[in-house]
């Protein structure tokens, strides 16, 4: 048997055949619950928002043409007629050379088309208001259906519903909303050297940290971790194993088992089960090469390196657009990741024809963006992810980068 790596694939094939694997089905939950999650379908507003114009400051609403030129040297005069109290409509339109006292969340009354601030104005007493600054249309006002209007899109399909999202179908009486099932993510690590965290490890055995550690990734994407404990390294139980996750999960993460050692079994135990694909047996990253990707009907399955620090550097790249993608984000797999700069501190060389994610620590700079530190060391310390802030990357056709560079830094 062929031992090599047979369907070594570029990262950007590697996410292109992320796409492959449809976005979970709909569900529809209470607002309350809707946090964090991605819209199944566009969400049409029933009604404008705001409903009138109004008042974004306390001040007095005007016609702006009635105070064109009015400066603190050339101040204008405007009889107030009326004031607009919160939560109450106007009660009659404003005429010309008139102002209207109100606060903020007021609605303005017809004719108004701007508001001054309080700061800017004096009561002079007898219902005349100085206005010590010109006012141009629009000034201080939210505009009705501002925010939504009626019969359009307020929100679109795929959009992640932070606290400004919630807020905006609270105030369009939305309470209920349609969106994609949360991804259930089974975590297998395997290794006959593999103890659980809580046990004393023998001579020439480790503590289980995959499990956890991919856990907390887990979370932090938006998934649920469904570990699944250790597994000996043997191909039965590899392979009962994975059949087991698969059918719990939406999709499945393998730590272990992925490389080309002669106990590697991971490739051969997901080859077996049925309705099964090999998509991709490598992917020319630095750290990352062994990780695998199969198709189990129509759910992934992702092979992590054993190695700790390689399987949360393959998580960031590869585990987060795959468990955003399953949970609805259309953008998630073609999205350029958020970084920021810094300049490199060091020359780094490369290998050409792989891209090298390195790890670095920030200096911060007084007025200057932050130096990038390599934190260099084997793939299996855990000591390169703890004094790290992000990676930075190399690309394939690159043999390094030099001291001074400016980079960007994905966070990690």
């Amino acid at each position: 048997m062929n031992k090599g790596f047979f369907r070594v694939v570029s990262p950007r094939e590697f996410l292109a055949l992320l796409g492959r694997f449809p976005p979970l089905p709909t569900e529809t939950v209470d607002l309350d619950t809707a946090h964090g999650r991605f819209l199944a379908r566009d969400v049409v507003a029933a009604e404008d928002l705001p409903p009138l114009s109004r008042a974004a400051m306390d001040g007095y609403a005007v016609r702006a043409a009635d105070l064109f030129g009015a400066g603190e040297a050339n101040p204008a005069y405007l009889d107030c007629v009326m004031d607009v109290a919160i939560g109450s409509l106007p009660e009659a339109p404003l005429p010309p050379g008139f102002c209207a006292r109100i606060v903020t969340g007021g609605m303005l009354p017809d004719g108004a088309d701007a508001v001054v601030m309080v700061e800017h104005t004096l009561d002079m007493g007898a219902g005349t208001v100085e206005f010590r600054k010109f006012a141009a249309p629009g000034d201080h006002v939210m505009h009705r259906g501002e925010d939504a209007r009626a019969g359009q899109a307020a929100l679109p399909a795929g959009r992640r519903l932070r606290a400004q999202e919630i807020g905006l179908l609270a105030a369009l009486g939305v309470t209920r909303i349609d969106v994609r099932q949360i991804p259930r993510v089974a975590v297998l690590s395997t290794g006959d050297e593999l103890v659980p965290a809580e046990a004393a490890p023998p001579p020439g055995c480790i503590r289980d940290v995959n499990t956890h550690a991919l856990s907390c990734l887990l979370r932090d994407f938006g998934a649920v971790p469904l570990p699944l404990g250790l597994v000996p390294d043997d191909q039965a139980s590899i392979h009962d194993a994975l059949a087991r996750a698969v059918a719990r999960s939406d999709a499945v993460l393998v730590s272990g088992g992925s490389s080309v050692g002669a106990r590697d079994f991971t490739l051969a135990s997901l080859a077996a089960l049925p309705d099964s694909e090999i998509l991709a047996h490598g992917v020319a990253v630095s750290p990352g090469k062994p990780t695998i990707l199969a198709r189990v009907g129509r759910k992934p399955v992702i092979g992590l390196p054993g190695q700790v620090a390689s399987a949360q550097v393959v998580m960031t790249l590869f585990g987060k657009p795959l468990v955003e993608h399953l949970a609805g984000n259309p953008q998630a797999l073609t999205r350029t990741p958020f970084t920021y700069p810094a300049t490199l501190a060091r020359n780094l060389a490369s290998k050409p024809g792989r891209e090298d994610h390195v790890r670095v620590r920030l200096e911060p700079r007084p007025g200057d963006i932050p130096l990038a530190h390599p934190v260099l060391g084997r793939s299996g310390l855990l000591k390169t992810l703890l004094d790290a802030d992000g990676l930075i990357t190399i690309e394939a056709d690159t043999e390094g980068l030099e001291a001074g560079t400016r980079v960007e830094v994905r966070p990690l």
